[in-house]
């Protein structure tokens, strides 16, 4: 399981490529995981914010973007920092020079989930095998 949630203001809407954004954070963890998270358990969605304050809410052109990773316990420690890493140097890129062109803030939370579930993806991944 690793599920991503991206929360982004409303401010930003057409000002960087959200589809591209989601399909990066996919990629990444199922191709650059080394298999720790098993593809039929990656979502990532994204969360359109119309309300909201940054800082004193006094500059209107404020903004974020935040990411939030749920998934299973037991991953060691050294995988979680050095993927997350390259995660966030990668979302940071992608993004370009959004950065210049926007007061913003964008972070990254991970933590770790216990949860319930039923998957009948993983077997519609095995039999495409």
């Amino acid at each position: 399981m690793a599920h991503a949630t991206v929360e982004w203001t409303a401010n930003l809407e057409g000002k960087f490529d959200r589809p591209a954004l989601l399909r990066l954070i996919a990629d990444e963890m199922r191709l650059r995981s080394d298999g720790v998270f098993p593809v039929g358990g990656i979502r990532v969605r994204a969360i359109r914010l119309d309300e909201y304050v940054i800082a004193d809410g006094a500059e209107p052109r404020d903004a974020f973007i935040n990411i939030d990773i749920k998934m299973g316990a037991g991953r060691p420690a050294e995988f979680r920092k050095a993927f997350f890493d390259q995660m966030f140097a990668a979302v940071r890129a992608e993004l370009g020079d959004l950065f210049d062109r926007e007061p913003l803030a964008l972070s990254l939370y991970v933590e770790e989930a216990e949860g319930w579930k039923h998957n009948t993806i993983h077997q519609r991944l095995s039999r495409t095998a």
